[in-house]
């Protein structure tokens, strides 16, 4: 395998390209190639073997590019096994980081917040890694369906945003939490907001970062980091390019993208 190969990253829609963002910003070497299936998005409403099977295709596609390793930027995919995804593809799969070590060195009162969707939320993975990494740790898991939808459709100076952070936050305010994480790849895109309803006493970690560090990691070890000046980004989807660009543009240069539609049985 090449070390100028590109890295996959892939979403059942946008929210992964909060990922994409931290990815880019620790590894500016690197070319990346994003795939969000925005035809098919939402995936949380469909059965785990439909799911399955759109990720495979996603990884199938991605293995065809050339790539060296696979980001796995979505919660909800990451909770249905890395293991399990990775099948025969030769490349690395890394998933999502639950960000437990960050969150603990963050939070002083070990009163520990988890913004995710219902399916992660149900899973209890979070809670499970804070927990066995200080059992004296206290989590508030709070599911967010208002988000996603809000965010997809563009509504960041829609007071509904503002209000739907308000009713999630607060049973957590009144907890005393002291930091949270945002266990969805959507909801970076709203964190101003988030941050802004907590208030300086709560630290608000976007988990991006763990999971940069994290593929860094694994390409470090298989001698396969990028000796390339810098690095390239393609961001691809399934349909919407538009309003892909759009969502984009809040979370990458753009200038430096390039953009195009595909279809992942080609």
């Amino acid at each position: 395998m090449k070390s100028n190969a590109p890295i996959g990253v892939l979403d059942s829609g946008v929210g992964g390209l909060s990922v994409l963002k931290v990815l880019h910003q620790m590894l500016p070497n690197e070319n990346f190639i994003y795939v969000g299936d925005t035809a098919r998005t939402p995936y949380g409403s469909r059965s785990e073997a439909e799911i399955r099977q759109f990720v495979e295709e996603i990884i199938s596609w991605l293995e065809h590019q050339g790539v060296k390793q696979v980001v796995i930027a979505c919660n909800t995919l990451t909770m249905l096994g890395i293991d399990s995804l990775k099948k025969e593809h030769p490349f690395e799969l890394i998933g999502m980081s639950k960000g437990e070590q960050l969150l603990l060195a963050a939070s002083k009162k070990k009163k520990i917040g988890v913004f995710a969707t219902q399916f992660t939320i149900s899973t209890e993975a979070h809670k499970k890694a804070i927990l066995a990494a200080d059992a004296s740790a206290e989590v508030y898991p709070m599911a967010c369906p208002k988000f996603v939808p809000l965010i997809e459709g563009e509504q960041f100076g829609n007071p509904a945003v503002a209000e739907a952070v308000a009713e999630y936050a607060a049973p957590l305010k009144e907890a005393g939490i002291d930091a949270l994480i945002l266990s969805c790849t959507h909801y970076p895109f709203i964190k101003d907001v988030v941050e802004a309803e907590f208030g300086a006493g709560v630290t608000v970690i976007d988990p991006a970062e763990a999971t940069a560090l994290l593929s860094k990691a694994s390409l470090e070890k298989e001698g396969l980091l990028s000796d390339e000046k810098a690095g390239s980004v393609t961001i691809c989807c399934t349909a919407d390019l538009e309003r892909v660009k759009r969502l984009a543009a809040r979370m990458l240069p753009t200038e430096a993208c390039s953009f195009k539609e595909i279809s992942l049985r080609d």
